[in-house]
């Protein structure tokens, strides 16, 4: 493959990449996150949904204006992942849509009750892992972790290996 066609990392991306990455090297763990994180961010943007206000006669859902600033966030960080990020953000809130159109105590129930099992995961995880979450030292990891989900994927699918072999020299090797 030619050197146009592998992103180049971006120090940032590597930073928070390598830091979380420290929390979660036992593979056990790292699958619950494979469960785990994408439960939890279907909750918080059907919960954020929920919250809805009117800016100029417009209804606004708090969960567009949190997957915008989020999506921002990822793309400060990184172009390629960050674009990834973004439209699996957008997938959510279209996601969540079905559930946002019943009663709100209902949909309320659902969201919280994914939510509630999305973090079940990952504190077993973390009992596999024997190390507390990255978030309890950083506020930032509740940010990075979609984003490390995302990441093992794509190496899982022998996509941006350089990226993985990064992580892993800086972060220290896996686990089983």
């Amino acid at each position: 493959m030619s050197a146009q066609l592998v992103p180049s990392t971006s120090p940032r991306l590597l930073a928070v990449l390598s830091q979380y990455a420290g929390y979660h090297r036992s593979a056990r763990n790292i699958r619950t996150h494979l469960f785990g994180v994408p439960m939890i961010v279907l909750a918080v943007a059907g919960l954020f949904g929920l919250v809805r206000f009117s800016v100029f006669g417009y209804e606004i859902s708090m969960m567009w204006v949190i997957i915008g600033l989020t999506s921002i966030y990822y793309l400060s960080l990184e172009i390629s992942l960050g674009a990834l990020m973004a439209v699996l953000l957008i997938l959510c809130g279209f996601a969540v849509q079905p559930v946002l159109g019943l009663a709100t105590w209902l949909a309320f129930g659902i969201f919280a009750a994914i939510f509630v099992m999305g973090w079940g995961l990952q504190f077993l995880g973390h009992s596999y892992e024997g190390r507390k979450p990255a978030f309890i030292d950083d506020l930032v990891g509740l940010l990075i972790g979609p984003l490390f989900v995302s990441a093992e994927l794509l190496f899982a699918l022998g996509l941006r290996e350089n990226l993985a072999a990064e992580i892993d020299r800086a972060a220290g090797a896996k686990r089983r």
